[in-house]
């Protein structure tokens, strides 16, 4: 039998004979905790608790999802600092779970021994998985340049001044490129899964991917792409995972990707404190809202909450490869 992170073993048939070896089949407390362990089990996939919106309340929070029936929540590392602080997290508490990496967004304030200090981050028993890294354009030096001057550089022109700003975007690409491949090939040699962070950036990152394949896997966190998309990726062998953007009205796409997935090719997320799903858009986002989530999946799918969660959390397991500290 295998030990739930928790408290009780993953699977619904070991959980109920867990309980029933440990009250006894004729305990009047039997068919209460039979009730409450047949509740949908489900795993934040991505979460970064360590940031500094949950210090005021992160026990209540962690509390809150193990109580929505959240059992298990990965705290994802950003550079080295939420790196060791998702390692730490994850030694204090038995339902968490770490993951190290270097964001794209981080590459410009890292060393060049960055990649280094992971390895040895990477080899704590909790870490799950490498990252979250990959490639984000959406903020480059160039996308600050007045409209005009965006126009004249997309079509293949140089506007007057811009040059400073498309070498600066030209050197950022670059030194995302590079992080990105050591974290692969840091990846491969540790023999982990990867966490992807991609935006306006899909050409460049599944160009970087595809040398890989066969040789690792990775969930494209927060996803929201079309069903095209996603069909790239799983040829690739890889996943995605779904966030609160799912019960956005206008995420046509995403809900058209939702209800095409194949089951054991996605997991859910949350990515707190951000994409709040309804009814809380805008406001902090939490683990408990893992269940908000696959509600909206569920209900895209055509299936019940408990069925979802099932799917999800086999394919989390798998992904992952949970362990526990002895």
């Amino acid at each position: 039998m295998s030990t739930h992170p928790c408290f009780l073993p993953s699977t619904l048939g070991e959980r109920k004979e867990f309980v029933l070896l440990f009250v006894g089949k004729n305990s009047p407390f039997a068919p209460l905790l039979l009730g409450y362990i047949d509740q949908a089990v489900l795993i934040d996939t991505h979460s970064h608790l360590d940031f500094p919106d949950f210090d005021a309340d992160r026990e209540n929070v962690i509390l809150r999802a193990m109580e929505a029936g959240v059992t298990r929540i990965i705290s994802i590392g950003t550079n080295l600092q939420t790196s060791r602080a998702a390692i730490s997290l994850a030694e204090s508490h038995p339902d968490i779970y770490a993951t190290v990496g270097l964001h794209p967004c981080e590459v410009e304030e890292a060393s060049d021994s960055t990649c280094d200090e992971l390895e040895k981050l990477a080899q704590h028993p909790k870490v799950v998985a490498l990252g979250e890294c990959g490639l984000d354009y959406h903020r480059l030096p160039s996308q600050s340049l007045p409209s005009f001057d965006s126009t004249s550089v997309a079509t293949g022109g140089t506007a007057p001044g811009s040059e400073d700003h498309l070498l600066a975007d030209a050197e950022i690409k670059n030194r995302q490129a590079i992080f990105f491949q050591e974290q692969l090939d840091l990846a491969v040699r540790l023999k982990l899964n990867m966490v992807i962070h991609q935006r306006d950036s899909w050409e460049d990152t599944l160009a970087t991917l595809k040398p890989y394949s066969g040789r690792l896997r990775c969930v494209f966190h927060c996803f929201s792409g079309t069903p095209d998309q996603a069909r790239q990726l799983f040829e690739l062998g890889h996943s995605i995972s779904f966030t609160g953007i799912a019960t956005f009205k206008n995420a046509r796409n995403l809900h058209e990707s939702i209800r095409q997935t194949p089951a054991g090719s996605f997991f859910l997320e949350t990515d707190c404190p951000y994409l709040a799903p309804e009814p809380h858009r805008g406001k902090r986002c939490e683990p408990a809202y893992t269940r908000l989530v696959a509600e909206k999946v569920a209900a895209l799918r055509g299936k019940t909450l408990k069925e979802i969660a099932r799917e999800t959390t086999s394919a989390a397991e798998k992904f992952f490869r949970f362990t526990t500290l002895p």
